[in-house]
């Protein structure tokens, strides 16, 4: 409990920040959100990875125009996860404009946390989204852990697709790890690049080629 005790910590600091003055208990909120993020369905797209994401927030920090924006982005970009549908994130942004001027944030920045929410669906930020940028970045750097790291993510990810028979899959994987890799930058933060570029591309390699040789 105290990892669900530190995100609603989290939580209520970021609202208190982003809110121009008082408006409802921000708790019911986050307890729904928790509740999303801990559904059974979950292996990789777990309050784990939410946590992390954030933690990466953190370091990516500086990048950001407005950094509060991107963590709100952030606890709704996955809060809709359904492995067997393809659109997750426009339902998770339909979540956050739906919430969020509920909770008293105001029409352009839950229009932005919609925006970047859905961005998560390609991560391909135009140049110069640097908001866009830091939450994909932060979004991806799974991809740039240690091998034994991103293994664990793998297995994850598979775990969550278990009902899709090992040939498809492998085929859906395999279109995926070459639609990342086909990106000229995976890590478009100049921290994220340095930090965790080769190592990704690395792994992405490496796990094509498991699927595919």
């Amino acid at each position: 409990m105290a990892l669900h005790e530190s995100l609603r910590a989290r939580w209520r600091q970021t609202v208190v920040q982003v809110r121009p003055g008082p408006g409802p208990d921000p708790g019911p909120y986050v307890d729904d959100l928790l509740t999303r993020w801990s559904e059974p369905q979950r292996r990789y797209h777990t309050l784990d990875h939410l946590s992390d994401l954030l933690g990466h927030l953190d370091t990516l920090a500086p990048h950001a125009k407005d950094i509060e924006t991107v963590r709100l982005a952030g606890w709704f970009h996955d809060a809709v996860y359904r492995p067997d549908r393809s659109e997750n994130e426009e339902r998770s942004a339909h979540l956050a404009e739906r919430a969020l001027p509920e909770l008293g944030v105001d029409a352009a920045r839950t229009a932005e946390v919609a925006r970047l929410v859905r961005l998560t669906a390609s991560h391909d930020p135009d140049p110069g989204d640097r908001d866009g940028e830091t939450l994909c970045d932060a979004d991806l750097a799974v991809l740039g852990g240690t091998p034994q790291e991103y293994a664990a993510y793998a297995a994850a990810v598979r775990e969550e697709y278990g009902f899709v028979p090992d040939d498809l899959f492998r085929q859906g994987r395999a279109a995926v790890l070459r639609q990342l890799l086909d990106l000229p930058r995976l890590f478009r933060t100049p921290l994220g690049h340095d930090r965790w570029e080769l190592l990704a591309r690395r792994n992405l390699s490496t796990e094509l080629d498991l699927l595919t040789g």
